[in-house]
């Protein structure tokens, strides 16, 4: 307790239990784009050190490319977008009798 009989004042920060965001890219989809800059720039080194720099230059872009429109396509869907199977299913000798 303080002097005057309170308990000390902390800020309250508001917002916390939304996703963590950067750049407009939300939660998972950091790390995937963390991923795809990694890939692209290990992908260029290697073609560049096998081939040349100008194929070095067209696998950085190929796969800065995919990668980006992947993390488009897939955050449209949803921070939580999972595979959802259709149908019936019936669990057969799911319990022993």
């Amino acid at each position: 307790m303080t002097n005057n009989g309170r308990y000390p004042d902390y800020p309250l920060f508001k917002g916390l239990q939304r996703p963590l965001e950067l750049m407009g890219l939300q939660g998972r989809y950091i790390y995937w784009a963390a991923g795809v800059a990694g890939g692209a720039i290990v992908g260029f080194i290697t073609a560049y050190c096998l081939m040349g720099f100008v194929a070095g230059l067209v696998v950085l872009a190929t796969v800065l490319s995919v990668g980006i429109v992947l993390i488009i396509l897939k955050q449209r869907k949803g921070l939580h977008s999972k595979n959802v199977k259709r149908g019936v299913y019936v669990y057969a000798y799911s319990h022993k009798v």
